[in-house]
């Protein structure tokens, strides 16, 4: 299957943008005309419906934005109620599947693209949304943006949000420790995880716990360490390229530095003061590598519940003698999709939460950068509009490694990466696990 990467997502949000678990109670409102597509859907018959919705904003700004967008649809759309499910970030791909696999999945749920998606589309679990996004959202996305979703020529979703990775730091902490600008380098990196030490400073706080925060670091590895050509081939399967093991082995001779918070295997990522976005949105850590919805997940994880006023963002560090370029970008694309089963209101939902009041509404919320390129005046966080600015300069963007992959071999990765983080693998036996579970379909 053919599984689209973000990077034309990216130049469209800057080249357009920047260029110019609970239930809730089910909602009613006031009614207007349907916004959906071309498709005539049950808002247009105005017949009862309930939309069962799971997504992961489970506290703050976040979970009162998907409560008064879910409000005001249903407001245009009084035959709409909803049942709301919020589910924990780290629980969703598991509860979702099992879900799935019972046939007693909701009507509308997240999604990230990739090979996942692909999986999902090939155990027709999926709507076919190519007919029913708007002309109106399709021209505000941009076919870049609205192709992440793309599994074999059709779309199966629709982003919220855009989502690059990269390294997120406190300049205080930087400043502390005597650290003038950011590394650009791994070599140079390392100087400021001693320097850092020096200072009495946890370098880099990682939530080992949940796996994929610990397997990013072998992402980014990767992504420096091996050509496009090689990196574009793992969506075959294909993972005999020595610069798979060479990664693995960057990781090691990094990981022995000790330049992670102590305790990091059993810390969350989000969940938390204690978790690792919290130790840096605390000061008690100074760096983190992570995507960019971090500047949200932070904010709400600060003494006061506001954005880090000293937050900053720099690309991960060039690998002297990779075959990588230094500038190519890795990350994800937060969106939804529709069960196969599930009423056509669906997708006019889709078509809503894609206008520009309520991606700006988004982008404002989760401190992210908005799908819609209409809405990237709203990004006003400066670690985000650093984040704009190195991706007009980015060769090419990739998706998450697991994403790409798919569920199987992704778990199989992730788990291989921990466990030699643990002292319980090696850089070779993350490569086998990987090939063993592609082997295994």
């Amino acid at each position: 299957m053919k599984k689209a990467l973000i990077g034309t997502a990216i130049a469209a949000l800057i080249l357009t943008g920047c260029g110019g678990g609970t239930t809730d109670t089910p909602t009613t409102g006031a009614e207007t005309p349907a916004t959906g597509g071309e498709t005539t859907s049950a808002t247009e018959a105005q017949e009862p419906v309930t939309l069962s919705f799971w997504h992961n904003a489970t506290t703050g700004p976040g979970k009162a934005y998907w409560e008064e967008t879910t409000a005001a649809f249903s407001e245009e759309h009084p035959n709409v109620s909803w049942e709301i499910q919020v589910i924990q970030n780290e629980d969703m791909d598991g509860r979702l599947q099992t879900a799935l696999n019972a046939g007693d999945a909701p009507d509308l749920f997240m999604a990230r693209g990739g090979g996942k998606l692909a999986d999902m589309v090939a155990a027709n679990q999926i709507m076919d949304v190519t007919d029913k996004l708007s002309e109106e959202t399709k021209a505000a996305y941009g076919e870049g943006v609205v192709n992440t979703f793309n599994v074999d020529g059709k779309i199966y979703g629709l982003p919220t949000s855009l989502l690059p990775g990269g390294i997120f730091y406190s300049k205080d902490l930087f400043e502390q420790a005597g650290i003038e600008g950011t590394p650009e380098t791994i070599d140079e990196l390392n100087d400021a995880v001693a320097k850092l030490k020096e200072a009495g400073i946890s370098p880099i706080a990682l939530g080992g716990k949940d796996a994929w925060p610990a397997a990013h670091w072998y992402y980014f590895f990767v992504l420096r360490q091996c050509s496009q050509e090689t990196i574009e081939g793992a969506a075959a399967q294909d993972f005999s390229d020595p610069c798979w093991l060479e990664a693995g082995q960057n990781l090691k001779e990094f990981a022995d530095t000790e330049p992670f918070n102590q305790g990091f295997l059993t810390t969350s990522a989000q969940q938390g003061a204690g978790s690792s976005a919290g130790l840096l949105a605390n000061k008690q850590a100074a760096m983190e590598l992570m995507g960019a919805w971090n500047p949200g997940v932070i904010a709400s994880l600060t003494p006061d519940e506001q954005p880090l006023p000293d937050l900053g963002w720099f690309p991960f560090p060039a690998i002297e003698g990779g075959e990588g370029d230094p500038t190519a970008m890795m990350g994800g694309a937060d969106g939804y999709s529709c069960h196969i089963d599930a009423p056509e209101v669906c997708a006019d939902f889709m078509n809503f939460y894609a206008e520009k009041e309520q991606q700006e509404g988004y982008a404002e919320a989760f401190n992210t950068l908005p799908a819609n390129a209409e809405a990237a005046e709203a990004v006003s966080d400066p670690a985000l509009q650093d984040i704009l600015g190195a991706y007009s300069d980015a060769a090419y963007m990739t998706v998450w490694l697991d994403t790409m992959l798919g569920q199987n071999v992704g778990n199989a990765l992730n788990a291989g990466v921990v466990n030699m983080l643990a002292g319980q693998g090696t850089p070779e036996d993350i490569v086998s696990s990987v090939e063993s579970a592609a082997a295994k379909g």
